[in-house]
């Protein structure tokens, strides 16, 4: 088959397209580097079965010309990270809520496949854990910038299960809790790098708030086989699915893990969250996903434990530090 990857040059996009090329699938890359880099090895090494496009999701005529040319679409491409949703606001709704419109408009149009990567953040600050596919929506006030990335994803599956049930699009909803791993950057609030980097370097580590609030790391790689398993399978259309780690620990806990294993001299500060993203943000205290649904349907549960997560990126961080000295 032939895919689309909106976002094909991020952090989870790049390392779907080299597992779909690796399959002997063809792709189609469309990105615009705001948080992505430019492709390098998979231009290289596949040809032909690889093509990049620089470009917007919000340029509705080349969203429509790609969609076309391929037989299903990944739409990974979001404004995505706490800091970015905070700060530009305006851009993170555009890109978020226009965007999939465009995607979902086009992939009804040419009667493609569309899998829909939405999050956790779906949830807002309900902690009755393990959140499900149908647990509540629990969001703060609209004042509060965070909420909008929350509110604008929900439209999102919004505009493409309407689309499935008005028009039979053949849809799929994947929610992402806290995915990390090998080369993802720690710009716009992403905890695992940033905390890394500072370890490796011996720099204080900054846990925001108390630390007590607590997440569920999932690596890369696990979610990769959690999308290719619900693309190949047609019993998932129609339906959204969690994915994620059920290993819960607290950010403080993190960060005590991060120095044990870089064997670190580093201390532990707290910097007050609204120092760390100003008044329009809120900490949503726990984030620990039920993925019954998934398992029961595909048989997917994560293989790789957070100690797995960590090593791997401190691996690449201390890699990095090397080359760049």
């Amino acid at each position: 088959m032939r895919y689309l990857i909106t976002g094909g040059a991020g952090f989870i996009g790049s390392r779907l397209g080299e597992a779909l090329l690796a399959g002997g699938h063809s792709l189609l890359v469309l990105d615009d580097l705001s948080t992505g880099s430019p492709p390098g090895a998979p231009a290289a090494a596949y040809g032909e079965r690889y093509t990049f496009v620089r470009g917007s999701v919000l340029d509705r005529g080349l969203v429509d010309e790609l969609v076309e040319q391929c037989d299903a679409v990944v739409h990974l491409a979001a404004a995505v990270g706490v800091r970015l949703v905070v700060e530009r606001t305006l851009r993170s709704l555009a890109t978020n809520v226009l965007g999939t419109e465009a995607v979902a408009r086009a992939a009804h149009r040419f009667g493609r496949r569309l899998l829909l990567a939405s999050t956790s953040e779906i949830y807002g600050k309900n902690a009755d854990v393990p959140l499900r596919e149908d647990s509540d929506r629990i969001l703060g006030s609209p004042e509060v910038a965070r909420w909008s990335y929350s509110e604008a994803k929900a439209v999102d599956e919004s505009l493409v299960n309407a689309y499935h049930r008005e028009h039979g699009l053949e849809s799929v909803v994947v929610r992402f809790f806290n995915t990390v791993g090998p080369g993802q950057s720690p710009a716009y609030g992403m905890v695992i790098p940033r905390l890394v980097r500072q370890a490796v370097e011996d720099r204080p580590l900054t846990v925001y708030g108390n630390g007590l609030q607590t997440r569920c790391f999932m690596h890369v790689d696990d979610a990769v086989e959690g999308v290719l398993r619900l693309l190949e399978d047609e019993r998932s259309i129609g339906g959204t699915f969690n994915l994620g780690s059920s290993e819960e620990i607290s950010v403080l806990g993190l960060g005590r893990r991060v120095i044990e294993l870089t064997g670190s001299n580093s201390e532990i500060t707290f910097v007050p969250h609204e120092e760390a993203y100003g008044k329009h943000s809120e900490e949503p205290l726990r984030r620990v996903p039920d993925t019954t649904r998934v398992r029961k349907l595909t048989g997917w549960r994560p293989r790789r434990s957070l100690d797995d997560v960590l090593r791997d990126v401190i691996s690449e961080v201390r890699v990095g530090s090397v080359v760049a000295g």
